[in-house]
């Protein structure tokens, strides 16, 4: 239904916030006309009693002439500490209209307000929102999303944002109540589901997850949700000797650099280094967005994929920057997707000669070469008024980086930290400091079922089928002629040689002389561009044995590959691998970390056939068997399934496992490896 808005504010409730008197601080605008749209449910602007009333308004003037009664004292008057508020705002109905008001989609707005009224200064603030009703989160002025996800956002299992440009908080002591620097509003718009007017959808929780706070005594009246969250006696942070945040520890951590500072540009390194001992980088690809009009200017030690400055010529740098020539710019897109330069342009004295640079976009694991594992390069950036001063310095927002076959990582906001001390290139014995740096960490992420790019197959000796790997493992596209629910169908061990689109006739005539079940439609293929075939090779008393392949079917090739597998009880008891570099991880679950040796660190691609007309193409391939005892455990059953892994990763990528296992009888059993 639509409601009055009041249309002339009378008095302005004092809460040692507001404007002048008889004058309501600039967010109350927005409650002063009514929306650009048909509002559904919005009682909370003529309730007293919602938060965003109560906040200032004691005497309105509403459409329907009707004394408004005084509002109770705020909420945020008792706090001392953070105070949060979610306020419901508007909804509309999108299209398409549907019957079915589970499926209904419903245009919202809301605010969700960050406010110190505590006596500490709020760094780096991060707040949760519990959303519960199948919520798609359209947009988010005046916060990122955590994760450097991009709009829209599945926000149906809640959200997290934190800080774009203001991620600090101070306390009105120190600013005479300036609410711009002590307070934080999220204008949130996007659709949710399921819920009908008058019911109002509201958010489950609102929290802060800024460590050492706690936010008890959540609060929900209507449309209105509130909480105070104060600092946990309990809690003992870490001694920080400065004023910046300490350094934090991830996966992939990404340090962004401000060397020089003019008034209208500065000069920066960024570089990457991996920290994890099972995670990598291949031809990696970073981005980043812009959230105050800077383009790139120049860059060294990498470049970006799209080399333009249209963006600046018909945008607001073309309006500033009139007298330059933008052909020389390099890229002006706010969101650029950078590459590292090929090995033999590090030495190049007009884009190379950046320490770390130029590896072809591979950071390695530092247990298998130090050197190896950072990536560095570095670019001049051009600025934008208001930020025409030399401390006027922000970093790009959402940070994302990939790589071809490598693990998902997920990015925080970049985090103001200590300056990186430089030590003296010329080894005397002094560091330069950088004059601001920002680190961003990067942790990997386990990816949703049917979106690897590795995959695995089981055999034994003990049985003549093959477990391939399940249907779908790696995704499917078109599913008309093949059923992509289908458990994959067994097959011999020579077919794993030959790709899946010449599978099926062995396949089938596998299954007609094993007396299998032929499905109709057949199971979908794997889409794998790396496999993996674990073959339980001997098992005897003292000791067991199984072989591993690595099957390449891309055409690219893989460059000081690694593997590395998990077995829940026998990983102790590695003895060794024949053909590769075995070496095993105690303090890493017992992981059996596997590497090319010397001349054999490459996993050749895909290649045509003898006959390319007749044969089928024929992958790259690498192969060892390796050692086990049981002089450690007697107890291990490994034709029960001790002898399979719980993980293999292949270059820092999880692969899908079979959820079945051979068994003796050549038959075979479904095992949950996962647990």
């Amino acid at each position: 239904m639509e409601i009055g808005y009041p249309t002339d504010v009378k008095h302005v409730a004092h809460i040692g916030w507001d404007g002048p008197s008889g004058t309501a601080p600039s967010w109350m605008n927005e409650f002063k006309t009514p929306p650009d749209f048909a509002t559904t449910t919005l009682g909370n602007a003529r309730d007293p009693n919602s938060l965003a009333f109560s906040s200032w308004a004691s005497h309105a003037q509403d459409y329907d002439n009707q004394a408004t009664p005084s509002a109770p004292p705020p909420a945020v008057e008792k706090c001392n500490g953070i105070f949060l508020s979610y306020q419901f705002l508007s909804r509309t109905k999108e299209y398409p209209h549907l019957k079915n008001a589970s499926a209904q989609g419903w245009a919202f707005k809301a605010t969700a307000t960050i406010l110190n009224t505590g006596t500490v200064e709020l760094e780096a603030w991060e707040i949760f929102i519990g959303f519960q009703h199948g919520e798609i989160l359209v947009g988010a002025d005046g916060a990122v999303l955590m994760g450097s996800e991009d709009f829209p956002s599945d926000a149906s299992n809640g959200t997290y944002l934190s800080g774009s440009s203001t991620s600090v908080l101070k306390t009105a002591i120190d600013t005479a109540g300036d609410l711009d620097q002590i307070q934080v509003q999220i204008k949130l718009t996007g659709t949710q589901f399921g819920v009908k007017p008058p019911r109002i959808p509201m958010p489950k929780t609102i929290r802060l997850t800024n460590p050492g706070y706690k936010c008890p005594g959540l609060a929900t009246h209507k449309t209105a949700m509130w909480v105070c969250c104060v600092k946990d006696k309990k809690y003992k942070p870490k001694v920080v000797k400065t004023k910046f945040l300490p350094r934090q520890e991830g996966d992939l951590s990404i340090t962004y650099d401000i060397t020089q500072a003019y008034e209208s540009s500065y000069i920066a390194l960024v570089t990457m280094e991996n920290s994890s001992p099972l995670g990598r980088l291949d031809h990696w690809n970073l981005t980043w967005e812009w959230m105050r009009g800077e383009f790139i200017y120049s860059m060294k030690g990498a470049y970006t994929r799209l080399v333009d400055y249209t963006d600046c010529i018909y945008g607001a740098a073309g309006q500033y920057y009139q007298q330059l020539d933008f052909s020389t710019v390099m890229n002006c897109q706010k969101k650029p997707i950078i590459s590292d330069l090929p090995r033999e342009r590090a030495n190049d004295t007009k884009i190379g000669k950046i320490p770390n640079c130029c590896r072809n976009g591979t950071i390695l694991p530092k247990i298998m070469d130090p050197s190896q594992s950072k990536s560095a390069f570095q670019l001049q950036v051009y600025k934008l008024p208001p930020d025409m001063n030399r401390t006027a310095l922000y970093p790009p927002q959402k940070w994302k980086i990939v790589g071809v076959l490598n693990p998902e990582y997920k990015c925080a906001a970049p985090i103001r930290v200590s300056p990186t001390e430089f030590p003296d290139p010329g080894g005397l014995q002094f560091s330069t400091l950088a004059i601001a740096t920002w680190q961003i960490v990067c942790n990997i992420t386990k990816r949703k079922a049917g979106t690897s790019r590795c995959c695995v197959s089981f055999s034994a000796y003990y049985n003549e089928s093959v477990i391939p790997c399940n249907t779908c493992a790696c995704g499917c596209e078109d599913t008309s002629n093949c059923k992509e629910n289908a458990p994959s169908m067994l097959l011999p061990s020579e077919a794993l040689l030959v790709p899946f689109a010449n599978r099926s006739t062995k396949a089938i005539a596998w299954a007609k002389l094993k007396h299998f079940r032929i499905p109709k439609p057949l199971p979908c293929s794997d889409n794998c561009g790396v496999s993996i075939n674990w073959h339980i090779n001997t098992d005897y008393k003292t000791g067991w044995s199984a072989r591993i392949t690595l099957f390449n079917w891309q055409e690219i090739n893989f460059e000081n590959w690694f593997t590395a597998i998990q077995l829940k009880k026998t990983s102790s008891g590695y003895e060794k691998a024949y053909s590769f570099n075995g070496t095993l991880l105690r303090n890493h679950n017992n992981t059996i970390f596997l590497q090319g040796l010397i001349g054999l660190n490459y996993l050749m691609g895909e290649t045509n056939g003898t006959n390319p007309n007749s044969d089928p193409r024929v992958p790259g391939k690498q192969q060892t068997v390796i050692s086990f005892t049981k002089k450690f455990n007697r107890r291990i059953n490994i034709v029960k399934g001790d002898g399979f892994p719980s993980k293999i990763l292949f270059n820092g990528e999880e692969c899908s496992l079979p959820t079945r296992i051979p068994i003796a009888n050549g038959n075979h059993c479904h095992v949950n490896l996962y647990k």
